[in-house]
């Protein structure tokens, strides 16, 4: 029930559960980031020969893009029968989803403009040039002509369209597609399992990457860092009052009922940074606010694989951030396609331990951001991923109630 009892019991599971201690591997990367910074400062000749380490981890990293994205692409979109399986209330969801990442990313880019967490970063990077093109062969150039192309090259984008397509086609084709449907399901548990046992290579990498970086740039780059995990939860907090506080309200949508019945799966996903943990409380909650279970039924499992608010707040961040910190001029036009990109591909990658390290390791690939500063970043995540994975739940709670009013129905009375 949503009560004051249990409000107090999460509260305090909550703020011992989100302690990056409670997470083996959230504790080796962030004892990793301390021991590289001091290894840096210490002993700067010893640490700058470190990075072969990092280097190996971001290859592993980007070897692993194109099959997450197809087999998660594929599963998503067909799995919904295609374009033409998610009848009104699935259209009118993805309306809302679109409106709401869009905020989010814009939030989160316009945070790091504003805010220049990364100016005095300095993290050193390899040059990457890049020659101005012309929009019409930028449209044309995302649209491939070989998907296995593509792949070898790392192109995300021409990946990208591919598989939104390919998905759509094998959906709507019924029966006569399970068994590529049943092998992008495979492809997608397998590559799960490949990236986890990536990521315990992470302590490695992020000692060798922090530790490299400050031999070069000082301390400075741990400053800059700090003013990162600020600018991330000042820009998380941005979004949950003027977002989804403005979407309940043009809804109406009883404020305050709202919290009551939200704060379970909020804390939840705090304590667990789950979204898919959190995914029973979310249900349970929307219900006893009075949506009716047609909605909750269709929106909210709809919801936990496209509409990450949080995590696209978080991934404009990242990319901006390390643009800034090297010193990349990124022109308006380029800003707009990474936006773009990060829009699509933060689509039905919940479930990928470190998701946002690889949705960020492909658009670094394909957009020519230096790589180095990623490794940087994985090890301040555990400092960001609990308000980060709480916004993504309370986005999904909130699409629920916002899309059955836009329905007309009207609301039960909150048990």
């Amino acid at each position: 029930m949503c009560t004051d009892s249990l409000a107090i019991e999460y509260i305090t599971r909550g703020i011992l559960k989100s302690l990056p201690i409670q997470n083996p591997l959230a504790a080796a990367i962030v004892l990793a980031m301390a021991a590289g910074a001091v290894t840096g400062w210490l002993w700067p000749q010893t640490a700058a020969s470190l990075t072969l380490i990092s280097d190996i981890f971001l290859r592993l990293i980007r070897a692993i893009i194109a099959p997450v994205l197809f087999g998660v692409l594929v599963t998503a979109i067909a799995g919904a029968g295609g374009v033409r399986g998610l009848g009104r209330i699935g259209w009118k969801a993805l309306v809302y989803f679109e409106a709401a990442t869009a905020a989010a990313l814009l939030i989160g880019w316009g945070v790091v403009v504003v805010l220049q967490p990364g100016a005095g970063a300095v993290i050193q990077a390899a040059p990457v040039t890049t020659t101005p093109t012309p929009i019409a062969t930028v449209l044309e150039q995302t649209f491939p002509t070989s998907i296995f192309d593509a792949m070898a090259r790392g192109d995300i984008l021409q990946i990208l369209i591919f598989c939104l397509l390919f998905g759509a086609a094998a959906g709507s084709i019924g029966d006569k597609a399970k068994p590529v449907v049943r092998f992008a399901e495979a492809l997608t548990a397998i590559t799960f399992q490949f990236t986890r046992y990536v990521m315990w290579m992470a302590p490695a990498a992020v000692f060798a990457a922090i530790a490299s970086t400050v031999a070069q740039s000082g301390q400075g780059v741990l400053a800059a860092l700090g003013k990162f995990i600020a600018a991330a939860w000042i820009a998380q907090l941005l979004f949950l009052i003027f977002v989804i506080g403005g979407s309940l309200v043009v809804a109406g949508v009883p404020i305050r009922s709202f919290i009551r019945c939200a704060q379970e799966p909020f804390l939840v996903a705090f304590a667990t940074t789950s979204s898919a943990a959190a995914l029973p409380q979310t249900l349970e909650g929307m219900l006893r606010l009075g949506v009716s279970q047609r909605y909750v039924g269709i929106v909210a499992p709809l919801s936990l694989s496209l509409n990450l608010t949080g995590s696209c707040i978080h991934l404009a961040m990242c990319a901006f951030f390390v643009a800034q910190a090297t010193g990349m001029h990124l022109p308006p036009s380029q800003q707009l396609m990474i936006l773009l990109t990060l829009k699509l591909t933060s689509k039905g990658v919940a479930g990928i331990p470190r998701a946002n390290f690889v949705i960020l390791s492909g658009l670094f690939a394909g957009f020519g951001l230096p790589p180095e500063g990623l490794t940087v970043l994985l090890g301040i995540d555990a400092l960001i991923d609990p308000i980060r994975t709480s916004v993504n739940v309370l986005g999904h709670c909130t699409a629920v109630p916002v899309i059955a009013r836009w329905e007309g129905d009207k609301l039960r009375q909150p048990q």
